[in-house]
C-alpha cells in the first residue's frame, strides 16, 4: 500500500460542472486540475473522506448513510442544477471508525446517516471521479472554526493515508462573495502569495504557527470575512503534517480573483 496524499481544492462556484455551456470556460482550468489529482494519485483510493466547508456542525459530524442523497446549498441557479446526481455510495463503518479515531484523541463527534453530498463535495467529485464508484464520507467542519482543532483533527486521521483513503478539504482560497469583482484583485493576489509562501515555502513548524495565525496574513479578513471556506485547509495540513505542501492549480478567476488548490505530501510515497 502506497501512502495518499492530502488536497486542499478551490471548489469553485455553483454547480458549475453542470453549467458548462453558461460558464464560457471559466471553469476549464479549474476541472483540468480536478482529473490531474485523480490521475496522478498511484493507486485508486478504497475510500474518499471529503472536509466540506459548506457544512458546519456544532461538533465534529460524519455522513454515515449506505447511500447519501444530495443537499443543493446553492440559489438562483437553473432548474436542472437541482436534479444533478453524484450516486456514490456511503461507507459507513469508515465513518464509525473515524468517530472512534476523533474520539480517541479528545474531540467529540457524531454521526448523521441523512445526510447528503453538499456541494463543496459533489462538484469536486464528479470532475475528478465521473464513474462515482469510490464511496464516500464527508466531514463537517466545528462551527467554532478552531485553526489549532482542525489541524489535531486532522493529525488524528492521517494514518488513513496509509490504507488507501484519500483526504480533500473543500473550500475556497479566496471567499468573498460580495468581493468577487475587479476590486478583489489587490487583496486576493496579496493573501494568495501570503498562502503560496506559507504552505510551499515553510517548514511544517512554521507552516503551523503560520495557520494559527491566519487571520494576521495580508488581507486575510477580506479574502475570509468568515473562514467557513478555509477552515478545510487545517485538517488536510494536519494530516500530511510533515509533508511539504505544492500548488496544483492557480489562476486569477474571472481575471480578477486569484485562487489557489494545493497537494500535501508526494503524489506517491511508500509507507
Amino acid at each position: 500500500m502506497t501512502r495518499l496524499p492530502t488536497y486542499f481544492v478551490s471548489h469553485g462556484g455553483g454547480p458549475w460542472p453542470w453549467m458548462k455551456e453558461q460558464s464560457n470556460g471559466a471553469f476549464d482550468k479549474l476541472e483540468a486540475s480536478l482529473q490531474e489529482m485523480a490521475r496522478s494519485l498511484p493507486q485508486k483510493p478504497k475510500a474518499i473522506l471529503v472536509v466540506s466547508g459548506h457544512w458546519e456542525e456544532k461538533t465534529f459530524t460524519l455522513s454515515s448513510g449506505a447511500t447519501p442523497g444530495m443537499v443543493y446549498d446553492y440559489y438562483g441557479f437553473p432548474a436542472h442544477t437541482y436534479q444533478v446526481q453524484y450516486p456514490a455510495p456511503g461507507a459507513p463503518e469508515l465513518a464509525k471508525r473515524i468517530q472512534a479515531m476523533l474520539e480517541q484523541g479528545g474531540f467529540k463527534a457524531v454521526l448523521d446517516p441523512e445526510r447528503g453530498f453538499d456541494h463543496g463535495t459533489f462538484t469536486v467529485m464528479a470532475p475528478a471521479f465521473p464513474e462515482a464508484d469510490i464511496p464516500v464520507v464527508q466531514l463537517s467542519v466545528r462551527s467554532d472554526l478552531n485553526p489549532k482543532a482542525h489541524i489535531e483533527a486532522g493529525r488524528l486521521l492521517a494514518p488513513l493515508r496509509d490504507e488507501g483513503i484519500l483526504i480533500v478539504g473543500s473550500g475556497l482560497s479566496y471567499h468573498n462573495l460580495r468581493l468577487f469583482n475587479a476590486s478583489a484583485a489587490v487583496p486576493s493576489r496579496a493573501f494568495d502569495q501570503w498562502l503560496q509562501k506559507t504552505l510551499t515555502q515553510s517548514s511544517p513548524q512554521d507552516r503551523e504557527l503560520s495557520l494559527l495565525q491566519w487571520d494576521e496574513a495580508p488581507h486575510a479578513r477580506t479574502a475570509h470575512p468568515r473562514e467557513d471556506h478555509f477552515i478545510p485547509l487545517m485538517v488536510v495540513v494536519g494530516a500530511a503534517y510533515e509533508e511539504a505542501g505544492t500548488c496544483v492549480y492557480h489562476e486569477d478567476f474571472f481575471g480578477n480573483v486569484a485562487v489557489s488548490s494545493f497537494r500535501f505530501g508526494p503524489i506517491g510515497q511508500d509507507q
